[in-house]
């Protein structure tokens, strides 16, 4: 990326954070009948959000270090008011809500924070849940979740661009490029899967409570490849590949050498390359029409090193027996005519009354899509 790209990249955000122009909302487009507003600004570079049991929003970020929990106090569907609940973390990406607490993940560290509904407005003091995992910044944001088992589901990024992670003498650890799950009542864990460069989003079919990820695609290899994923993991433990191939058959120039790719499990979907694909989340609402019922969102946060950029919209995936049979737009209209982008998606959240949040930590807000015929 140029100097020149860079600053104006960084300008307008600072454009946009501080409000010296309207979010183009018109710019935006949906299918018939959806309608997109805002509801939360000044949420500082909004990641993951969590529902707690009295209405609020809990949201992470990732270089801001802060945790927020976003209030409608009069109940009219916008938030009043945003709160902050901690700050100086280290990449608080992740965050999930489970019996009254809320659960905080920075790079090597959970936290829960007790009782949180009744004590977010009061700085409250947190306990350590899971410690030691590994320190390193790169990809080590992540979403968090607790999933139908009860298991918290950590995903830990590969340390790197492309590397391996065993025995080459600097990321000796074999929990990098993974997903494990962590049984907090037992102080155990086990893995999910492994071969996994970067997921910061997933989540579980409806149905077959099989779990979704959306997983980033190395770097420079070139525009158009390799592909950045979708993935369905059928068993514990499967191998998806990385770092010897991408995109389920793709060879890595560097550790492909003479591995096999049918011994690795491959994609569910090939999405393109550098749209880094973030939150999924299948829909369970019923605001929306029937059809869109356990739909896949996926939010394509946008690349940052492709020389015309992809990615910066809201896609919707259609799952029939564990193929993905279409892959359409939800929202699009983030990037402008000039390639400038003014909005990034991050991740997906649905409201009891089956409208759906999407937060953007470019524009720092958070907007509510709902369905009216």
């Amino acid at each position: 990326m140029s100097t020149l790209l860079k600053i104006s990249f960084v300008s307008l955000s600072l454009l946009i954070s501080s409000n010296i122009f309207a979010l183009p909302l018109d710019k935006l487009s949906l299918p018939e009948g959806f309608k997109i507003e805002v509801y939360a600004e000044g949420v500082t570079n909004a990641r993951q959000m969590a529902l707690g049991k009295t209405g609020i929003i809990y949201v992470g970020s990732r270089g801001e270090g802060k945790v927020h929990a976003v209030v409608d106090e009069n109940q009219d569907g916008s938030a009043d008011k945003v709160v902050l609940i901690a700050e100086g973390l280290t990449m608080p990406s992740g965050l999930t809500y489970r019996n009254g607490d809320l659960y905080v993940a920075e790079v090597s560290k959970i936290h829960k924070f007790s009782n949180i509904d009744q004590t977010y407005a009061s700085s409250p003091k947190s306990e350590i849940v899971i410690d030691g995992l590994p320190e390193e910044k790169h990809h080590g944001w992540k979403n968090i979740d607790f999933g139908p088992d009860g298991w918290l589901y950590v995903p830990i990024g590969a340390p790197c661009n492309i590397c391996e992670t065993i025995d080459d003498g600097k990321f000796n650890d074999p929990r990098f490029a993974s997903i494990l799950k962590f049984d907090l009542a037992n102080d155990k864990h086990e893995w999910v899967a492994k071969g996994v460069r970067n997921s910061v989003g997933f989540d579980w079919h409806p149905v077959t409570k099989e779990l979704w990820f959306s997983d980033n695609g190395r770097d420079w290899m070139g525009d158009d490849i390799p592909p950045c994923e979708i993935n369905h993991v059928s068993e514990p433990g499967q191998h998806f590949g990385y770092p010897y191939f991408h995109g389920g058959d793709i060879p890595d120039p560097e550790f492909g050498g003479d591995k096999k790719p049918q011994d690795y499990r491959f994609p569910a979907y090939n999405l393109g390359a550098h749209v880094a694909p973030l939150g999924i989340h299948f829909y369970q609402g019923k605001q929306f029409p029937a059809e869109f019922k356990h739909r896949l969102f996926v939010a394509e946060h946008g690349s940052w090193n492709r020389s015309t950029k992809s990615g910066y919209r809201v896609m919707m995936a259609t799952i029939e027996n564990d193929k993905v049979t279409d892959y359409q737009p939800f929202i699009e209209g983030f990037l402008n005519e000039q390639d400038d982008a003014w909005g990034r998606p991050v991740a997906m959240l649905t409201l009891p009354d089956g409208s759906l949040l999407v937060s953007d930590d470019f524009a720092n807000v958070i907007y509510k899509v709902t369905y009216k015929k």
